[in-house]
């Protein structure tokens, strides 16, 4: 496995869609380099310290969030002389995102006031009042034509469908729900999903014209959902709760089919493989100078050396760490609180946030659990290839890891003082971003990686 320099970050770091650039922020400058020989292409200063960044799905176009000043910033890549600066005034910005057109940027002001829809074609802007949520409650459809926004007023909840090209509200329509908590599109378009906050259990399933086909409620009087995907085929609708359980619907039928119930206690009986991350005791050779197989420079001291992990295969049963919640604070640590899909919709992880050293993948095909990966310290982000069955994720640790159905397997950064925080796939699936705190490397992960070698370092 091939690893770059590590580079200079101290906000947001990302991919363009076409895989071809990444952006990172470094305090009031953006930061432009080619994938391919991870060099400088655009350097632009902004106007204050970079607190988001986002890219136009055409990747001509990002987008940077001065939340502090407020104000937004645009840069073209193709165009460096090209600028473009969006200031709400005293209403203040919240939150920006791009349209799927590329041309136009949603933005929540402060307050939740209004959201503003601004054209980099002319200067026509348009306005939705009273959006739910700074950052949630939007979510458009896959071709883009269309967009729903959550909004409220006089204690309701609402939908409200624009469409992409004029920007005209579609049709509105009202919500059964209390307190609503986010929206999406499904991957075909033909049906939105609505939940409601984690005080009341419902999961809506409504029509682009307002019909209700769905109203789920697994349970009254507890903590409700916690976290709500799609599969990306569309078939399946994964609910994630806080009573430990996950439950997928069927879009077929509408009807529950698996429930997956997350426990500290896994019985002898289960088709899991249990992964164990233990730590590797490091070898002398016979200079006493570098570990065996130590890629980093022979002058660096033993008490200098990383620590090498690998994972053992452990035997059922077995009892996963437990960290019972504290009920009398708010946000308990408990329920689904990670929860992501493979490319090809087989495999769903998950994390239960009672035991957030554990990493759970359950197998859509035989309904039944794949694989426990156990680690020594929490699950900080997992994400799956979007080209082929490869996850990956991290703990806050030098070392990053990687299931495959074949298998699983450790490897640790070849750089010093490094801890990963967070980790990104680019569209293609060559390389995965590693993120320190206040740095950055991207990993080339080989294709034929999927291997049954369950041991440690790459």
């Amino acid at each position: 496995m091939e690893f770059t320099d590590a580079y200079k970050q101290t906000g947001p770091c990302c991919f363009s869609p076409n895989a071809r650039y990444i952006a990172a922020a470094v305090d009031y400058r953006l930061v432009i380099r080619d994938t391919r020989s991870f060099k400088v292409v655009q350097l632009f200063s902004c106007l204050d310290k970079i607190s988001y960044i986002q890219w136009a799905l055409d990747s001509e176009y990002v987008l940077c969030g001065l939340y502090k000043k407020p104000t937004i910033q645009v840069w073209s890549i193709t165009q460096p002389e090209w600028t473009c600066k969006i200031d709400e005034g005293p209403a203040g910005i919240a939150y920006a995102r791009w349209s799927p057109d590329s041309r136009h940027i949603l933005t929540t002001s402060d307050f939740q006031l209004r959201l503003t829809v601004w054209s980099l074609l002319n200067t026509a802007c348009v306005h939705v009042r009273w959006p739910k949520h700074p950052v949630k409650g939007v979510s458009f459809t896959r071709d883009g034509k269309f967009a729903a926004v959550c909004t409220r007023r006089d204690c309701k909840d609402y939908i409200n469908l624009l469409s992409c090209d004029s920007w005209e509200i579609m049709g509105v329509f009202a919500v059964d729900t209390l307190d609503l908590a986010d929206v999406e599109w499904s991957p075909d378009d033909s049906s939105i999903v609505v939940w409601d906050s984690l005080l009341e259990y419902k999961v809506l399933i409504y029509t682009p014209d307002g019909r209700c086909l769905l109203k789920y409620q697994a349970y009254e009087s507890g903590l409700g959902v916690k976290s709500v995907s799609w599969s990306p085929c569309g078939q399946f609708l994964a609910i994630g709760s806080y009573d430990q359980m996950l439950r997928v619907v069927n879009r077929l039928t509408w009807k529950t089919f698996a429930e997956f119930l997350h426990l500290p206690n896994v019985r002898g009986s289960s088709c899991a493989v249990v992964f164990k991350e233990e730590d590797e005791q490091p070898q002398l050779d016979i200079t006493g100078l570098r570990l065996s197989g130590d890629p980093y420079d022979n002058n660096l001291d033993f008490s200098e050396r990383q620590i090498g992990v690998r994972y053992e295969v452990a035997e059922l049963p077995i009892t996963l760490p437990f960290q019972k919640p504290v009920m009398d604070k708010p946000n308990p640590k408990q329920g689904i609180g990670l929860m992501a899909w493979s490319s090809d919709s087989q495999y769903i992880c998950t994390r239960d946030d009672t035991m957030a050293a554990t990493l759970w993948i359950w197998d859509m095909q035989h309904l039944q659990l794949a694989a426990i990966l156990l680690q020594k310290e929490s699950i900080k982000a997992a994400v799956w290839n979007p080209t082929s069955c490869r996850l990956a994720f991290c703990t806050g640790s030098c070392h990053f890891y990687i299931w495959t159905p074949s298998g699983a397997y450790c490897a640790s950064i070849p750089l010093p003082h490094f801890t990963i925080v967070d980790l990104k796939w680019n569209s293609d699936g060559t390389y995965l971003l590693l993120k320190d705190k206040e740095s950055f490397c991207c990993a080339a992960v080989p294709i034929l990686a999927e291997s049954s070698d369950y041991s440690s370092d790459d």
